[in-house]
C-alpha cells in the first residue's frame, strides 16, 4: 500500500502518513487515552510493517492533533479502521468527522476495490451512528486486574472450581498448531454457523471474516488458540501474548478472546489460557476477557477469587459495525 508521505489538506487539516519519526508525537498526543491501556505504544511500529495497513496523521498549523489507522482485509473488500484518537485540546471540535471523511475519500480514490468499513468500539453506539452503520455483534467484556504473582493464585483457584464441577477429572483443551489446524477449525462452516457472531472473528478488536488471506494475518500473530476438541469444537479461544502498556507507569496488557456460549467449555479454556501464560507476567498486569454477553455474569462469579486479582472496570462491551463505503 504504497502512497506519498503528504496526502493533502482538507478543512483545515493537513493529512500525511506516519512513520518511525512521528512516533514521540504520536505517544504525547495519546496521553491518558482509554485509562492508560492503551495499546499503540506496543503496537505503533508493527503497523507500520503491516502489510495493507496505513496510519494517517492529522496536524494543524503544523501540530499533530489525530490520527487513524486503516486495514484492508478480507480480500480487499473490507477496511477497517483503527485506533482513532484527537489531541485532547481538539475534542468536541469536529475533528474526528474531518478525518474520517478525508480517510474515508483516500481509501476511495486508491482502494476502488474495497466496499465495507468495518470498525468496533468499548460502548453502546448511538441513534446517529446506528442510523449511518449495521451492527454486527455485541460482545461483554470483563477487565480484570491484579500483580502477575497473584494469577498463579487466580488459576489455582480456578481450576479447584473446575474440577469440583466437573466431579473427576477435567477435559483439557487441545492447542491449533499451525496455519493448517487453524484454517481447518477457523474456516469451518461449523465455526462460523455455532461459535462466531455476526460470522466474524473478533480477534484483539479486529473483526475479521474466516478466509484464508485473513488466515495468514492471524497466522504471523504470536497467538494462543484453544479448542474443547479440534472436530466440530463448541468453544474456541485465542489469547494475544502480553504486551506493555502505559498504566500505573507501566504494566503489561493481556487479551482473551472466548467464541461460543457453552459455559463449562468456556470455563475450561480460560482456566487453559491463564495456565499457559502466566510464566510470561511481570509487574501488574491488565486482564481483558471477550465473550457473548451470555456468559458475562457467570463468568465474573467464575473468575471471583481471593487470590488479589479484582475486577479493573465494570461490565462493557466491544461492538462490532459496518457500513457501505
Amino acid at each position: 500500500m504504497a502512497a506519498a508521505a503528504t496526502l493533502g489538506a482538507s478543512e483545515g487539516l493537513d493529512f500525511s502518513l506516519a512513520g518511525a519519526e512521528d512516533y514521540d508525537d504520536v505517544m504525547s498526543m495519546s496521553e491518558g487515552i482509554y485509562q492508560g491501556s492503551d495499546y499503540l505504544p506496543a503496537r505503533y511500529h508493527a503497523w507500520l510493517k503491516e502489510p495493507n495497513r496505513l496510519i494517517f496523521l492529522a496536524r494543524r498549523q503544523g501540530k499533530l492533533i489525530a490520527l487513524e489507522s486503516t486495514f484492508v482485509v478480507d480480500d480487499g473488500k473490507t477496511v477497517l479502521v483503527e485506533g482513532l484518537r484527537v489531541a485532547q485540546s481538539e475534542r468536541g471540535r469536529g475533528v474526528a468527522g474531518v478525518v474520517q471523511r478525508f480517510i474515508d475519500q483516500y481509501v476511495r480514490r486508491h482502494f476502488p476495490q474495497v466496499r465495507v468499513k468495518r470498525l468496533t468500539r468499548g460502548d453502546d453506539p448511538g441513534p446517529e451512528q446506528l442510523a449511518k452503520y449495521r451492527l454486527l455483534s455485541q460482545q461483554a467484556v470483563l477487565s480484570l486486574k491484579g500483580a502477575a504473582g497473584c494469577f498463579e493464585g487466580l488459576v489455582a483457584d480456578l481450576q479447584d472450581k473446575l474440577t469440583a464441577a466437573e466431579g473427576g477429572p477435567v477435559p483439557q483443551p487441545v492447542a491449533l498448531e499451525g496455519r493448517n489446524e487453524l484454517g481447518a477449525v477457523l474456516l469451518s462452516p461449523h465455526t462460523s454457523q455455532n461459535l462466531l457472531q455476526g460470522g466474524l472473528i473478533i480477534q484483539d478488536w479486529q473483526p475479521l471474516e474466516p478466509l484464508p488471506s485473513n488466515l495468514d494475518v492471524l497466522a504471523g500473530r504470536s497467538l494462543t488458540c484453544l479448542v474443547d476438541r479440534k472436530v466440530c469444537p463448541t468453544g474456541l479461544s485465542i489469547c494475544t501474548a502480553p504486551y506493555p502498556i502505559p498504566y500505573g507507569g507501566g504494566s503489561l496488557r493481556l487479551n482473551i478472546d472466548l467464541y461460543g456460549t457453552d459455559l463449562p467449555v468456556a470455563q475450561r479454556l480460560l482456566t487453559s489460557q491463564l495456565e499457559r501464560v502466566r510464566g510470561a507476567l511481570r509487574g501488574l498486569v491488565i486482564l481483558n476477557i471477550y465473550m457473548h454477553p451470555t456468559l458475562w455474569e457467570p463468568m465474573e462469579r467464575f473468575c471471583q477469587n481471593s487470590a488479589g486479582v479484582g475486577r479493573f472496570r465494570p461490565l462493557w462491551k466491544q461492538v462490532a459495525l459496518e457500513r457501505d463505503l
